[in-house]
């Protein structure tokens, strides 16, 4: 594969990732005031995370690697370039059980409800509420092994 290029996508090509979400993560609904981190593989967008703010947290959402390109890094790659700007101890996501190992390799923790802020801890019920099985995570490590 060649080279991986990240960058923040400008809101304004927000239409170029919507049909890569409702091909391959339909739930997923991109808005213009989130931060939209995207990897490129030969000018193709192969991997989308979103940072959606809520009050003074941001929620790590939507992440999504092409079927194609899964299992060779890429995840933890645009992670690591996360690191920079988006991933601090305000950051948390809601990760689907079997990827609670992933996350915490990222450098997240698992938390209970009570832990999350309160902004946070009614989304989480709504979000698991209408059956999703996720579980609360905050980031806390600045170190991606």
């Amino acid at each position: 594969m060649n080279e991986l290029i990240f960058q923040q996508l400008d809101p304004i090509k927000l239409p170029l990732i919507k049909p890569i979400y409702k091909a391959f993560y339909p739930s997923a609904k991109p808005k213009k005031n989130e931060a939209i981190i995207v990897g490129y593989a030969e000018s193709n967008i192969v991997a989308i995370v979103r940072f959606r703010p809520i009050g003074e947290y941001s929620l790590l959402t939507g992440m999504l690697v092409i079927p194609s390109f899964r299992h060779s890094g890429i995840a933890t790659d645009l992670l690591t370039f996360c690191k920079t700007q988006h991933l601090n101890s305000s950051c948390f996501c809601f990760a689907y059980t079997h990827l609670k190992n992933f996350y915490k390799k990222a450098g997240f923790e698992v938390k209970t409800i009570v832990e999350l802020p309160p902004p946070l801890q009614q989304l989480f019920q709504r979000y698991t509420s209408n059956g999703k099985n996720l579980l609360p995570m905050q980031y806390k490590c600045t170190d991606m092994t």
